[in-house]
């Protein structure tokens, strides 16, 4: 199904679908400040499985991520946030960013890498936070990468729907979205550090 929501003001009836089909175990195609992404319900493990599978990816090696509501939020995540490494998210979220932190007991097996981290994001972006809170917990997001030898990333949602139709539940269609992935933030170390360099500026 391809949904159409509103960007600047998500219509609460079409938002609930999308969080009632996650919770039920779907996966979605959805629009972030970056590019698009691939979603499920971080709590269902097959969900995760399809998803990983769908990119080709192992989930105890894989850097899946988190897209959560707030920093409070991810807090229930994540071991006890350092206050430097706080006081840089709060400057840098709502925005185009991952934060690599310790994980805690409360991220689902599934996601148990061995390093024991976890990447979350808030985007600035209306659409995704509005499922989010629907849904009532976070969802696991991994970008939308596309075979295209000019664009990585899948833009335009008339297209992302011509080609994942048959293997997603939803696409939803938050008008064309960027080509340039979150900036990764590692802030396990001593020192948060970038790890990768794409959309936005860290302020420090």
């Amino acid at each position: 199904m391809l949904l159409k929501i509103n960007v600047d003001n998500p219509e609460g009836r079409k938002v609930s679908q999308v969080a009632e089909q996650l919770a039920a175990g779907g996966i979605i195609i959805y629009p972030t400040d970056t590019v698009y992404g691939l979603g499920c319900d971080i709590n269902n493990s097959q969900a995760v499985e399809r998803i990983c599978r769908l990119r080709g990816l192992e989930p105890e090696k894989a850097m899946l991520s988190f897209i959560c509501k707030d920093i409070s939020q991810i807090a229930e995540y994540t071991m006890p946030i350092e206050n430097n490494v706080f006081r840089l998210m709060k400057k840098n979220l709502p925005g185009p960013f991952t934060f690599v932190l310790r994980s805690n007991n409360q991220v689902p097996k599934m996601f148990k890498n061995r390093k024991r981290t976890i990447g979350v994001r808030v985007p600035d972006h209306h659409i995704p936070v509005a499922i989010v809170e629907a849904l009532g917990r976070p969802i696991l997001t991994t970008s939308l990468k596309s075979d295209d030898e000019v664009l990585e990333y899948f833009t335009d949602p008339e297209d992302i729907y011509q080609d994942f139709q048959k293997l997603v539940d939803i696409v939803i269609d938050g008008g064309v979205c960027g080509n340039n992935p979150s900036t990764i933030v590692d802030c396990t170390g001593d020192l948060p550090e970038v790890i990768r360099k794409g959309a936005g500026d860290l302020m420090p």
